[in-house]
């Protein structure tokens, strides 16, 4: 792209890395941002995103003059919808002016239109900005003044990831945090994953485990351009088809985790996660100082504090970041990410947990974000038992399931889950979204931790005993939805 003169306010199509040109604003960088050395570059918003970069002048275009030439090459939704969202702006500028002079003539004078000082209310990045009529930018320009206030809203602030194309600096000031009784949680801002385009951190990604979750998120980090090396127990079954979409095969764990920067692991229980670390050619074996290992199967917290502990006595860095979804919002990159551990590992996976997931929360110490899932766990669990002990007993009462989904479906309980589950049920289609195998060890783990806590769980062993008739029934690598058949044997 030609060089341009650009000023703050100015709208401009920027080329980041790989990425087609993308629509954003030239805006004021943090203050305590420095401008890279040696390099004339503007700092850019981008349009249907939350990313922020320093975008060098030679790759960055006025937006007017080059929207249709931009527009004809660039065909892909999230695209348009960046496309979109600038011409909303555009429009809701329009209108404030105009307001700005009615306002004006009312009094009997007519107030000059000026150039837009700051973001749209509604956006949560930026909210104020140097006039754009103030003065150009340029390389030997002192650096741009401090933006007044950072994180006006929930989910508001900054997040971007380093590259090596341009310099990028992540920073966690969007995230929203959140005060309780012994514990902080911070939860991340929506993923632009769903939303434009992300800046794949240049470390390199390591993946343990590509069952019904695994799968979906390693092909969602690599959609989004993340470099990933890649192991599974069953190798030649499950790894072939991301070596196609460009991942990198790891013969053992320990080699992927030599191999990789930050790894993680995504495997069925507690057993498993703990022979995947502790296990002949294991994870322990590649551990060295620095590397980061991010355990995401949904287990125990004595487990979590027990790989903790000895990755950590490695030298290596320990996040534990279990999902809640299934294998359809694993693949939608719809998946909600719950941390806790080291805080620099969890704002080192920003992209990739921008890419898996639509949101992310950080607990704290290591060990709560696995209480959190099995209490979320337990309480789907049940929820699912109670939904098909429902559709059972209309039946056994001479009552139209369908009408009882149709009519649960218009009230207070109406969601996707329910409406998807109870679908199923009704068209004997049990194939696994996520497994009944695994939402019954989630209740048994739950019901065991309230057991250490002296606290009872009445309703969750209830749906556990159901669970376990289901399985006695052949029922385990079906869906969870699978329990329904627990009630008519």
């Amino acid at each position: 792209m030609a060089t341009v003169h650009l000023r703050i306010g100015d709208l401009v199509w920027g080329k980041l890395g790989r990425y087609p040109p993308w629509p954003g604003k030239v805006v004021s960088p943090p203050k305590d941002l420095k401008k890279p050395r040696g390099k004339k570059c503007h700092f850019v918003k981008f349009f249907g995103t939350e990313d922020h970069a320093w975008i060098k002048v030679e790759q960055l275009k006025p937006y007017h003059p080059h929207k249709e030439e931009m527009i004809k090459i660039n065909k892909g939704k999230r695209f348009q919808q960046a496309v979109d969202a600038v011409e909303d702006f555009l429009k809701k500028a329009k209108g404030k002016e105009q307001n700005s002079e009615s306002k004006g003539d009312s009094k009997g004078k007519k107030t000059p239109t000026k150039p837009l000082k700051i973001l749209e209310e509604d956006d949560e990045d930026l909210s104020a900005l140097k006039d754009p009529s103030e003065k150009d930018l340029t390389d030997s320009d002192p650096e741009p003044s401090t933006v007044e206030r950072l994180g006006a809203g929930p989910g508001s602030g900054f997040k971007w990831e380093s590259s090596p194309v341009s310099s990028l600096e992540p920073i966690s000031k969007r995230l929203k945090i959140i005060e309780e009784d012994t514990t902080t949680s911070i939860q991340a801002a929506d993923s632009t994953a769903i939303n434009g385009s992300i800046i794949p951190t240049d470390k390199r990604i390591g993946f343990l485990g590509l069952g019904l979750m695994g799968s979906g998120i390693v092909s969602n980090l690599l959609k989004m351009g993340h470099v990933v090396t890649v192991w599974n127990r069953t190798a030649e079954k499950q790894c072939d088809l991301f070596i196609q979409e460009g991942a990198r095969l790891g013969r053992t764990p320990a080699e992927v985790v030599s191999m990789c920067d930050i790894t993680f692991s995504c495997v069925s229980d507690p057993k498993a996660a703990r022979d995947l670390v502790l296990g002949p050619s294991g994870v322990l074996q590649g551990i060295r100082p620095g590397k980061c290992y991010v355990e995401m199967s949904t287990v125990d917290p004595e487990t979590i504090t027990e790989l903790s502990q000895v990755i950590t006595s490695r030298g290596g860095r320990f996040l534990e970041a279990p999902v809640a979804g299934s294998q359809q919002l694993s693949n939608d990159g719809m998946l909600v990410i719950v941390a806790a551990g080291d805080r620099t590992v969890y704002e080192d996976c920003s992209s990739c947990f921008q890419a898996m997931g639509k949101t992310s929360f950080f607990l704290g110490e290591a060990g709560h974000a696995a209480r959190m899932m099995l209490i979320l766990n337990m309480v789907q669990g049940s929820f699912m038992a109670t939904i098909a002990e429902g559709l059972t007993l209309a039946q056994a009462t001479g009552q139209s399931q369908q009408t009882f989904l149709d009519i649960l479906c218009q009230g207070q309980m109406a969601s996707t889950f329910v409406d998807q589950k109870c679908q199923n049920i009704l068209q004997g289609n049990f194939k696994p979204d996520y497994y009944l195998k695994h939402i019954q060890k989630d209740l048994r783990l739950a019901i065991s931790m309230g057991d250490t806590a002296n606290h009872p769980t009445p309703m969750a062993a209830a749906a556990n005993e159901v669970y376990k008739r289901a399985k006695a029934l052949d029922q385990s690598d079906n869906d969870m939805s699978a329990v329904y058949r627990a009630y008519i044997h």
